[in-house]
């Protein structure tokens, strides 16, 4: 493989095989009480049943998020947060090694910028993204959906954007 950045040279898509196919989920559905619930009650149920695994990585599996957050403000709670931080970035990076392809949640006025983190890294490893945008505001121009940078990173990942779930599980389904 040549350069890391030079999307070209990246393979555009992974062989699935027979195994289930695992399906990392991005965005920031798991800061608030609504995407939890949405993505716990419509948006997992649906990908398990269209198949894939779901790599969610609002998981809490060590409880270190709760541990840290229910600290006191002061020295401890800073460093358990920088702790817990390293932690969730690299179970993060390691669910997205495992996975096969993103499902990307874009809404929101501007994409969260860890769901574009994510991604970069996937494009940057030929991984295909999906992006979802349900939200109906616009972008850069009339023209884009969201950032121009982030539709070429799904766009160069062998991904598309999609604005319903419908569509997503389509274009998922299509990764075979």
């Amino acid at each position: 493989m040549g350069d890391p950045l030079d999307l070209e040279s990246v393979p555009k898509t992974r062989e699935f095989g027979d195994a289930p196919r695992k399906l990392y989920v991005a965005g920031p559905l798991g800061f608030n009480e609504p995407g939890r619930h949405w993505a716990a009650t419509v948006l997992h149920p649906r990908l398990t049943a269209a198949g894939w695994e779901v790599l969610d990585p609002w998981v809490d599996e060590t409880g270190a998020i709760a541990a840290a957050l229910a600290l006191s403000p002061g020295p401890a709670r800073i460093d358990a947060l920088r702790a817990m931080s390293r932690t969730i970035g690299a179970r993060n990076r390691r669910l997205l090694e495992e996975a096969d392809a993103v499902l990307a949640v874009l809404d929101g006025p501007d994409v969260d910028s860890g769901t574009a983190a994510e991604i970069g890294w996937a494009a940057a490893h030929g991984c295909p993204v999906i992006g979802l945008r349900t939200d109906f505001r616009l972008a850069d121009h009339e023209a884009a959906i969201v950032n121009l940078q982030v539709e070429d990173f799904v766009v160069a990942s062998g991904g598309g954007l999609v604005t319903t779930l419908d569509a997503a599980l389509a274009a998922l389904a299509s990764l075979r």
